[in-house]
């Protein structure tokens, strides 16, 4: 929140603004006691983990359950790691752990600078983070300029660009199979109606 770049919001302006909103203030000392920071970052982490989405076929199928993903997606499995998918999507979340450049054996079409924008270093030229694959299905367009929408599309451009291999559409299919089966169970939350602003609630300044 604190982050200029983001929200440029100090702690003690959170406290403030919500203060003013008698629903918040009715809410938060009915759970907290009060309005205070700590209970501020703690209802936002509770809310957080509401996002987890466990439970996909590929997890069962990693936890013994065979028959959670059919040979076809076995086999996509079986290419993700054989042609290189792996080394930079793996982990818990099948990726968001490194830092890797977008073109690693072709350029890519995009002139985003990624890192290099945050850090004016230029090794960080065309670095981005690498992506999650959980819910992938889920959640097009691809890439940090969302410029892809399809899934078979992504892989195939991956392949490419970053791969320098060949991947046939069948793979490709295959690959995008896989894919799918980490899909997990999506969050059931109700998002209630929030507390309306009150007369003398601070509005942000437009001009900034």
């Amino acid at each position: 929140m604190e982050n200029p770049g983001e929200m440029a919001f100090t702690h003690e302006a959170v406290v403030t603004v919500l203060a003013t909103i008698p629903g918040y203030v009715e809410l938060f000392q009915q759970t907290y006691g009060a309005v205070t920071m700590d209970a501020v970052q703690d209802a936002l982490a509770l809310f957080e983990e509401t996002l987890v989405t466990p439970d996909s076929r590929f997890d069962r199928w990693l936890y013994g359950d065979d028959a959670a993903i059919t040979p076809l997606e076995l086999e996509g499995y079986r290419l993700f790691k054989e042609k290189g998918c792996a080394t930079c999507h793996n982990g818990i979340a099948v990726g968001g752990s490194m830092y890797q450049k977008m073109g690693l054996k072709k350029p890519y079409r995009d002139t985003g600078l990624g890192r290099f924008n945050v850090t004016k270093n230029e090794a960080d030229m065309f670095v981005f983070k690498v992506p999650v694959l959980r819910n992938i299905e889920l959640t097009y367009p691809y890439f940090h300029d969302g410029s892809v929408w399809d899934l078979k599309e992504a892989v195939l451009l991956m392949a490419d660009i970053q791969l320098g291999i060949p991947v046939s559409g069948e793979e490709a299919d295959k690959i995008v199979a896989f894919l799918k089966t980490l899909t997990g169970r999506q969050p059931e939350v109700l998002i209630p109606a929030l507390p309306p602003s009150a007369p003398n609630t601070p509005r942000p300044d437009r001009a900034l």
